[in-house]
């Protein structure tokens, strides 16, 4: 199977375990990813972890030899498939870390990109060289990369389709850090800074969030109190509210 799915703990981990391709996304490992997804949105995990096989590369993007001779709306399923299945991972009920150990070009990015947070090693690269091809990102790539980067920095990386390295991509957003020594095992640690957290509260605040991108900010502060009422209502909030006036470690329990 070139997608494999684990449990460390309280923490799923998926790994794309085609190292002898980079990695690369073809259509069934994509069916396979939208099945892991949905498997790890039943599985109580408290995050999820996505990683490739070998020290090259996270994924080199999408096999391109499934991508030639095919006519147009067979291309346009295909894209479609693509976002459908990234959006499940946008959509988990857990946040969720890509784990970038090497390459992370095209379709490889936009899934980076379709998880909460992004960690690089010192040897991650990433790009959207879609555009060499005299192709453009279809994944998502247009749409989240903008979001994460801003739109001056996301036309830099789509209309040149240069590569960034691990530094850069710190420094403009892209990743939120850069780790040392096993990739996995600085996933997992960078994942228990948050997993103690009430699960439903987490996701009230990463829906916030998300939802401030596409929308005016009178909007999006009527979305924000609206939510934080509702996390309010939590008996979670009402545990971390006492345990705070009682100087203890609060004990959440995800309602």
């Amino acid at each position: 199977m070139s997608v494999q799915l684990s449990r460390r703990e309280e923490f799923a981990v998926i790994t794309l375990d085609r190292p002898e391709a980079l990695n690369a996304l073809s259509f069934a490992i994509i069916a396979s990813l939208g099945a892991a997804f949905d498997d790890v949105a039943r599985s109580g995990a408290r995050a999820l972890i996505i990683t490739g096989a070998g020290p090259k590369s996270f994924c080199a993007g999408a096999d391109i030899k499934e991508l030639c001779h095919r006519d147009l709306m067979t291309q346009k399923r295909g894209a479609e498939l693509g976002q459908s299945v990234f959006a499940k991972l946008d959509r988990l009920p857990m946040p969720s870390v890509a784990v970038i150990n090497g390459f992370a070009f095209g379709g490889g990015l936009e899934l980076a990109l379709a998880c909460t947070f992004r960690l690089a090693t010192a040897n991650a690269k990433f790009g959207q060289p879609e555009i060499k091809l005299g192709l453009i990102p279809g994944y998502g790539g247009t749409q989240r990369l903008p979001r994460v980067v801003g739109e001056a920095r996301a036309l830099d990386m789509i209309l040149t389709g240069r590569t960034v390295s691990a530094d850069e991509a710190e420094r403009m957003g892209l990743v939120n850090k850069v780790i040392e020594g096993d990739p996995l095992e600085a996933g997992i640690a960078y994942a228990r800074s948050f997993s103690g957290y009430s699960l439903p509260v987490l996701a009230f605040a990463r829906e916030a969030v998300q939802r401030a991108l596409s929308v005016p900010l009178t909007e999006g502060l009527k979305i924000e109190a609206d939510l934080s009422t509702l996390a309010f209502r939590t008996e979670d909030a009402e545990e971390g509210m006492a345990a705070f006036m009682a100087k203890r470690k609060p004990v959440f329990r995800d309602r």
